[in-house]
This record gives structure tokens, C-alpha cells and sequence, in this order.
């Protein structure tokens, strides 16, 4: 797989360094983790991206919130398979694991590739279609990877630090004081999907290469339909990590079963994962059983 390491479920923080990470993730809605993708893996996505644009036919988006400088491509998982390595990236998913859960699922991925004279979005945040009480616990973390530097030139996106404990949503394209979330090439951005952000404007002469990696609660719908938007053919071929990242698995038992079965035998995996009704009748079979063996003794 080109390099990029493939093993989500291992965790790469100790306890004290991952505790660190989601003292600031809590106290500022973001957090960045700098330089946790080698350059040889920066420069192959980089190439994944350009030949995808290639494929798809080059075309920036068509709304002035997308950005009509910027390139977009949705699905990116059927494009290339250097991209699937991108939602299980170690740090990355250790991280938003531990602020959301285990159970998470994968909403989209995208490239966000700003073009010379881009300029910056309106100020919002992610969460602003679902009209939910604020403050909350988070519901959604964008990943954000720096392909190259974000600078305050090239469009680093501008943050308003501990807006997502504000009680009201982001006015949108309101005036308001941000901070440029720069960072070096190779880092990501983790921030909750209820902070006040925007995309910077790049006014510089290149493009700036990036990547949205946005990871939702597991009970929560996608930003993307991956199910029906993936071929089943190649969502066979996915690790099975990243098949339950995508929606194939029961949230908590109970959300997401197909006739009370766990949809990834869809793709030809064996299922691991019960309903919870199944859950609670094996229980109370134990310990009917155990119950029954105690009686028994002389």
C-alpha cells in the first residue's frame, strides 16, 4: 500500500501523550498533530490526487462555499487504493476514536486542493443543518491533512479556538476574529464539527494540497452515502476495518443490522458482531446455565 501505514487498530500514543491531545481537542476544538505523515507518503498522495483529478476529468466546484478555485472529489475511495489508507492512519484514528468511539464511522473523503486565487469561505460550522443544542458533546471530527504547508497565504484554515462550547451556531459568513490553523506539511488537523472554522484564501501563486478525512458518530448519518456510492466489488477488497468504517457493522448491536444481520457478510466476511437482542438472550441463557449448574451440585 505504497508506504502509508494500514494498522488503525494499533494504538501509537501512550496513555499520557493521547491525554495531552484531547486536553486540547477539549479546550480549543482543535488539535494538531504535526508531521505524522512521512514526506514519501505526502508526495504519493499528491500523485493519487493529480491522476484521480486526471480520471475524473478536472473541474473546480461549482459553488462559491466549495470554492470555484478549488478541486473537490468526492468518493475518493474508489479512485485509487493509496486513499484507503488515509481514514486508518494510526495517530489520526487513535485520536478521534478516543472522542468519539470505537464504533465511528467514516462521513466523506475528500480532496480540498485551493487553487491560485481562491478566496476564503464564509465563516460556519459543520454541524449548522442539524439544529441541536449547544454546547454538546462532539458528534463529528474532521481530519484535515496538510499535503503541503499551511501558511496564512496558501489558505490555512481560520479557527475561532474553543467556538465549539459556544452556545449558538456559527453565524454564518459572519465577521468574526480567527486564528490560521498553520502547520507543516505532513500534519493533521483534528477539530470537532461544531467549531467556528473557515477555509483560508490562497493568495499565492500555487496550489494547496489537502485532504478531508471527516469521521462522524457511529448512530450519526454520512456526508456521504458510501454504501450505495462505492461499488460492492470494491468495498469487498477494503480491510474490514475500513468496510465498518464505511457503515458496514451493527452501531451498539442495534443500528444498522439488515434482517438482524450484520451487513458486512454482504462482502463476504464473516460476522462478528451480534444484535443486541441476541447479546441479552446469550446472557440470560449463562445465566440460566450457571444458575442451573449450582443447583445441581451435591
Amino acid at each position: 500500500m505504497n508506504g502509508l501505514r494500514f494498522w488503525g487498530q494499533i494504538p501509537v500514543y501512550g496513555d499520557q501523550q493521547l491525554a495531552s491531545k484531547l486536553e486540547q481537542f477539549d479546550k480549543n476544538g482543535y488539535v494538531v498533530l504535526e508531521r505524522v505523515i512521512p514526506p514519501a507518503d505526502v508526495n504519493a498522495l499528491i500523485l493519487a490526487m493529480r491522476q484521480a483529478e486526471e480520471r475524473r476529468g478536472f473541474s473546480y466546484a461549482r459553488t462559491s462555499f466549495e470554492g470555484f478555485n478549488t478541486v473537490r472529489i468526492n468518493n475518493l475511495l474508489v479512485y485509487d487504493e493509496l486513499f484507503w489508507t488515509v481514514p486508518l492512519q494510526s495517530e489520526v484514528l487513535q485520536v478521534a476514536e478516543a472522542i468519539l468511539d470505537r464504533e465511528l464511522l467514516l462521513s466523506s473523503l475528500c480532496t480540498l486542493t485551493l487553487g491560485p486565487g481562491q478566496t476564503a469561505q464564509p465563516l460556519h460550522d459543520d454541524m449548522q443543518q442539524l439544529k441541536l443544542p449547544r454546547p454538546r458533546p462532539t458528534l463529528a471530527v474532521n481530519a484535515v491533512w496538510a499535503l503541503t504547508d499551511f501558511t496564512e497565504d496558501n489558505g490555512a484554515t481560520l479557527v475561532v479556538p474553543g467556538s465549539h462550547k459556544f452556545p449558538e451556531q456559527a453565524p454564518y459568513g459572519g465577521d468574526y476574529p480567527t486564528v490560521a490553523a498553520t502547520m507543516p506539511a505532513g500534519s493533521v488537523m483534528l477539530f470537532d464539527g461544531a467549531l467556528w472554522h473557515k477555509g483560508g484564501a490562497n493568495t499565492t501563486d500555487e496550489r494547496r494540497y489537502a485532504i478531508s478525512c471527516y469521521y462522524c458518530a457511529g448512530w450519526l448519518r454520512q456526508q456521504e452515502n458510501l454504501q450505495l456510492g462505492i461499488p460492492q466489488d470494491i468495498a469487498a477488497r477494503f480491510p474490514r476495518r475500513l468496510q465498518e468504517l464505511c457503515g458496514y457493522g451493527i452501531y451498539k448491536g442495534q443500528y444498522g443490522h439488515i434482517d438482524n444481520q450484520d451487513p458486512i457478510t454482504l462482502l463476504g466476511r464473516e460476522a462478528i458482531r451480534t444484535t443486541v437482542w441476541e447479546a441479552t438472550d446469550r446472557k440470560l441463557q449463562a445465566g440460566k446455565a450457571g444458575k442451573d449448574a449450582g443447583q445441581s451440585r451435591p
